[in-house]
């Protein structure tokens, strides 16, 4: 059974992006555009906290990593929303672009739920990367204006990423968190112990 002694304090951080959520929501509700910017800073900084955290302290799970990649969506969600609602004429104006851009990051979370029976956890560095590069253009976005080149260049590594994504689902057969990438995807253990059992039933 989970209580609050079951989560270590990065769970805790990562339990902050989800319970900020409605509040930014609330902020946007209320066109309060500043407030919402700097209130959406600190989440993403969260996200960089915990996982510094979970490493440092060598506290790093399966829950955990679940956990962070929940908050992480539903912080980029957020941020999405608000970016929709403060910069209206710059969405509708890329509106084909972000769609290009969706629609993969889409099909990759409905593959997941189909074969995992939840979203993925992989923490590539090229999803670590695409997150960077996220969170960076949105609050550039808010504070300021957008910037195409950052626009751009958060298009290209976020499709790259998630086509990763979609080929780390089909090499794992059954979920797997905290992987680097493809290259250390073909030589982890858990993926090499798949690959050896299939060899030993063809034999």
């Amino acid at each position: 059974m989970l209580t609050f002694k079951n989560f270590n304090i990065a769970d805790w951080f990562s339990f902050y992006r989800i319970f900020a959520a409605p509040f930014l929501l609330l902020l946007i509700w209320l066109d309060l555009r500043l407030a919402f910017t700097w209130l959406l800073l600190i989440s993403y900084s969260t996200d960089a906290i915990d996982g510094y955290l979970a490493r440092k302290l060598k506290i790093t799970s399966p829950r955990g990593s679940q956990l962070d990649s929940f908050g992480d969506q539903i912080t980029l969600v957020v941020g999405l929303i608000g970016l929709f609602y403060f910069e209206n004429e710059f969405i509708k104006t890329n509106l084909v672009l972000i769609g290009i851009a969706f629609i993969p990051y889409i099909t990759q979370m409905v593959i997941a739920y189909v074969k995992y029976g939840k979203a993925t956890a992989f923490h590539t560095y090229l999803a670590k990367l695409s997150a960077v590069l996220q969170s960076i253009f949105i609050l550039w976005s808010l504070f300021f204006n957008p910037e195409y080149i950052l626009f751009y260049i958060m298009l290209i590594i976020g499709l790259l990423e998630t086509i990763e994504e979609i080929t780390l689902i089909f090499i794992y057969d059954n979920w797997a968190s905290d992987v680097k990438g493809i290259y250390w995807a073909l030589r982890d253990k858990r993926q090499l112990k798949k690959t050896t059992n299939r060899n030993k039933n063809i034999s």
